[in-house]
């Protein structure tokens, strides 16, 4: 057997040496008959030319991307065939691409917030975060090198955060969100987990749309804290743990400065509400009317939110959401802004499975469209994972990538 083929084979093995135990604690992926039969048959018929970076990769997908096979069934308990799809565009490319697709990952429903079973592999007793939970347990647990998952919130940055994965949200629209239910699409991402930065790029530089290959350069990229109310919604044991990462990256010669990018975030949120409301209950429309009965009631609550928002209040939204993409990009050129630093989440996961955390962390960033970087930033004094967030200005995905490796390597020195 050539190597390339024999290394795949062990890595299937192995996965299927874990794949039991693990998901029967975590509840990562959905159920499957006959899974390693099918994951054998696609590596047999993975093509034996050159090997690219995802060739034999292991992939878990949201389950509201469509993938050819298998059935989407988005967190919900609506009939499968109300559910069917053609196969999302960003599946295909990376399945040509030679990665394996696990399995279909647990999301909330309809990538709201109505959770569904998945759990937190650093302490099963909590949250992994929603909407992309399935996702992000998935790497974490080792039961996936990358994921596909989808942010209209906070669903890529947070759950990174509470699993100790890297997440990545692109500028909105750089990744084709074709082949995925929607919940609102003014805010809707599509984006990637992974084990680093470096495991990511891979499949971004394949999946986003004119991507230009970059490389962090010898100048350090300048950072700056986004302070004000916005800092002050994270708790005392996740600033603690961010200035201490602010601190190292000080020391490792990156340049920080604090400014307070928003002016009413309580404004930002209502907006943001607004447009998943109104944008949710259309998309939700010919389903809802057939089976509104077998809605979670939390997503029953948003749809008939949106029925009550006027067309003109929603289109002054989505103008003050652009406005805002703008006003964070003359921020950034003003005050020579490379990327915006935060935390990854208000602090460590939530005990239980009802309550996916808070997204205020992502919130504005997403609302505004521009590219997200989640990384690792050590555990609380409970073992429970602390994240970072690194913004970049609209269409920046590159530059944040690579700039995104080298603060990597930064946070990973010793203290």
């Amino acid at each position: 057997m050539p190597e390339r083929e024999a290394t795949l084979s062990m890595h299937l093995a192995a996965l299927e040496a874990d794949f039991p135990q693990k998901n029967a604690r975590l509840h990562a992926y959905l159920e499957e008959p006959e899974r390693f039969e099918r994951l054998r048959r696609a590596a047999a018929g993975i093509d034996a030319g050159e090997p690219g970076p995802l060739r034999g990769q292991l992939l878990a997908v949201k389950d509201i991307f469509h993938v050819d096979g298998l059935p989407t069934r988005a967190g919900s308990r609506l009939p499968i065939r109300e559910l069917a799809g053609r196969e999302a565009s960003s599946v295909t490319k990376l399945k040509e691409a030679g990665m394996l697709v696990v399995g279909k990952s647990v999301t909330t429903e309809f990538a709201y917030f109505a959770p569904g079973p998945a759990r937190n592999p650093h302490n099963p007793a909590h949250t992994p975060g929603g909407s992309s939970s399935g996702s992000a347990a998935a790497v974490a647990a080792g039961l996936a090198d990358l994921a596909l998952g989808t942010q209209t919130i906070g669903s890529i940055l947070r759950p990174a955060s509470f699993c100790g994965v890297a997440g990545f949200k692109p500028s909105h629209g750089r990744i084709p969100a074709d082949g995925v239910i929607p919940l609102a699409p003014s805010f809707d991402h599509v984006g990637l987990f992974g084990r680093s930065a470096a495991a990511i790029t891979p499949a971004a530089a394949l999946l986003c749309s004119d991507w230009a290959n970059a490389s962090a350069s010898d100048q350090k990229p300048v950072l700056a804290v986004a302070n004000g109310e916005y800092l002050r919604q994270a708790d005392e044991e996740m600033l603690a743990r961010f200035e201490e990462e602010v601190a190292k990256l000080q020391r490792a010669g990156y340049w920080v400065r604090r400014l307070d990018p928003f002016g009413d975030l309580g404004a930002i949120r209502q907006r943001h509400q607004l447009v998943l409301a109104a944008e949710a209950t259309a998309t939700h429309a010919g389903w809802f009317r057939e089976h509104s009965h077998l809605y979670h009631p939390r997503t029953v609550a948003l749809i008939r939110e949106g029925r009550a928002i006027a067309h003109r209040a929603l289109e002054n939204a989505r103008a003050a959401a652009l406005n805002l993409r703008h006003t964070l990009s003359t921020q950034m050129r003003i005050h020579a802004i490379d990327l915006w630093l935060t935390p990854g989440a208000p602090g460590a996961a939530p005990a239980g499975l009802l309550n996916t955390g808070d997204p205020i962390m992502s919130l504005p960033w997403t609302q505004a469209g521009l590219p997200s970087l989640g990384l690792p930033a050590g555990k609380n004094a409970a073992g429970l994972p602390l994240g970072i967030q690194l913004v970049a200005d609209f269409g920046g995905d590159e530059s944040l990538l690579a700039w995104g490796a080298d603060i990597e390597a930064a946070l990973a020195e010793p203290a």
